[in-house]
């Protein structure tokens, strides 16, 4: 690609580029160029025309992000939307494990029909005479499954992303087989699960042009529980863990081989709901323990989260087709048994069920699902508690001016989560707020989202909210177990490292982006900030 060429791919930054300016946060940032690289070599190039003019780089993927780690701070846009390839779904011939080879622009519903189409594939191959078994590669599925589905694979790797069955299954990071990284300067690292380690908390890789890099690992204790703040860090790591939850600040994923598991043949949903917000917090002690015997996902509904839903019935069509919601219920626990037969997933029922009956739930309290078409409302009734609190949060910041949301990230560990449900509720009732609780109760994160009504609101909001992250903290629990630091949680970071923590976090950037050009501001705000000990 010559000069010319490349000029022409990093294009001005205009206002018919404004969309590319925010994310899902609605932060809206600024920048000086924009590119849309169709393949690894334009990437390259432009991060070549980059480093000749010292001009910053922010990498993008679908904008799904609600914490402004994609949102740009001066300097050039790398849109990865166009590098959408799925390259192939594969069987490792010693291991048998299945794996599918994206680029980073590829969207999670993408993923999802093409491993579906798989499936129907093999069983049709299978089927015709002299079909080969199709079995291995077809009935398959990658586990991470955040809210929005419209999702990028690059971007989910940023941060490490979660969801509902990720109670079971875990997060990304579970899944990332190997990694294709460019760095900001263009030179290149593959790095393949259990090949590349640290030897206690020091780090050596070789790029693709011979150089090394190499230093010393952070010293902070990495919390416990499910997170995605900061770099994962811990003895003798696996290095390709570096980048998964970097959040576009250490490199950029420009090929990724995942790792994909056999489809649950039996997957039954259920919908319990309860009398007290903290009737469903005693049961929830009861069932964790049920994961190991196939319990995929167990979820939380609050007062307020039920009440939208209600006030949503006209509006949102897949609520008409389900049974009305009793004003008895303030909320509710969503479960999800994934197993191998139908044997196993009644054994699982019977357990859930007998908890149930002893939390004074009986069956005209509960929903169920045991088909695709049921299981498929029952995620459209999950996902609508976001969605309506964010039409929620728009229509308050237009008659509020300049509010941004204020949703916590937080999780705890398993014995803490009656003490961090009892912090939320009483903080939020000693400041008359309003607030719309769900989440992934199982794993000790739900989210409470803050309905600032005006400025006065925000702050005092605002001033709880780090509050609840010093006590969250205190408790060996994190400041996000999902959605990142990006931008406008910095200071969350330093609540949990410490001005130490973040300094060594901070030279470990140093490591792979010595110009500091690479997602600026992302983690640590401005860059004199993060040395100085006031990141904002």
């Amino acid at each position: 690609m010559e000069r010319d060429d490349v000029q022409d791919l990093v294009r001005p930054f205009s206002a018919d580029y404004r969309r590319y300016a925010a994310d899902e946060s609605r932060w809206e940032g600024y920048a000086e160029h924009i590119a849309f690289p169709r393949d690894e070599a334009e990437v390259l190039r432009v991060l070549e025309l980059c480093a000749s003019r010292n001009e910053a780089v922010t990498v993008q993927g679908a904008l799904t992000g609600i914490t402004g780690g994609a949102v740009p701070q001066g300097g050039c846009i790398l849109n990865l939307s166009r590098l959408n390839r799925i390259y192939d779904i594969r069987v490792h011939p010693d291991s048998r494990q299945v794996s599918v080879r994206v680029q980073p622009g590829v969207l999670l519903r993408d993923l999802q029909f093409t491993l579906q189409q798989a499936a129907r594939e093999a069983v049709e191959n299978t089927a015709s005479p002299g079909g080969q078994r199709g079995g291995d590669i077809g009935r398959v599925f990658f586990p991470p499954d955040p809210t929005e589905s419209s999702a990028s694979l690059g971007g989910m790797i940023a941060c490490n992303s979660s969801g509902a069955i990720s109670f079971r299954y875990g997060p990304v990071r579970r899944y990332v087989v190997a990694l294709r990284v460019g760095l900001v300067d263009g030179r290149i690292l593959e790095l393949r699960r259990d090949r590349e380690r640290a030897v206690g908390r020091r780090f050596r890789l070789r790029a693709s042009d011979g150089s090394v890099l190499e230093g010393d690992l952070p010293a902070y204790r990495y919390p416990r529980v499910k997170s995605a703040a900061g770099y994962f860090i811990e003895d003798d790591m696996d290095l390709l863990d570096l980048f998964v939850g970097s959040e576009g600040t250490l490199g950029i994923v420009l090929d990724a081989e995942l790792k994909l598991i056999p489809v649950p043949p039996v997957r039954w949903g259920i919908l319990a709901f309860l009398p007290a917000e903290g009737d469903a917090v005693a049961l929830v002690e009861g069932l964790r323990p049920l994961k190991s015997a196939g319990l995929a996902a167990l979820e939380f509904f609050g007062p307020n989260a039920l009440r939208l839903l209600k006030d949503a019935r006209a509006r949102l069509p897949f609520l008409a087709e389900l049974p009305e919601l009793k004003k008895t219920w303030e909320a509710a626990l969503y479960l999800e048994i994934h197993a191998a037969t139908e044997d196993q997933a009644m054994d699982l029922l019977e357990r859930i069920v007998d908890l149930l009956e002893e939390a004074g739930v009986t069956e005209e309290d509960t929903w169920s699902a045991e088909d695709r078409k049921q299981m498929g409302r029952m995620k459209e009734l999950r996902h609508a508690v976001p969605e309506l609190v964010n039409m929620q949060l728009e229509t308050l910041k237009r008659s509020a001016g300049a509010i941004t949301k204020l949703g916590t990230d937080m999780a705890v560990p398993d014995g803490r989560l009656s003490d961090a449900m009892d912090l939320y509720r009483e903080g939020i009732t000693a400041e008359s707020l309003e607030a719309v609780s769900f989440g992934h109760i199982g794993d000790g994160h739900v989210h409470v989202n803050i309905l600032a009504h005006d400025q006065d609101e925000y702050l005092r909001a605002r001033r709880m909210y780090l509050q609840w992250a010093r006590r969250i903290v205190a408790w060996g629990g994190t400041v996000s177990a999902e959605h990142g630091i990006g931008k406008l949680k910095v200071e969350l970071l330093r609540i949990m490292y410490g001005d130490k923590g973040v300094a060594e976090m901070f030279e470990l950037k140093r490591a792979f982006d010595p110009d500091l050009r690479l997602g600026r501001g992302t983690l640590f705000g401005r860059p004199s900030a993060a040395r100085s000990g006031d990141a904002r």
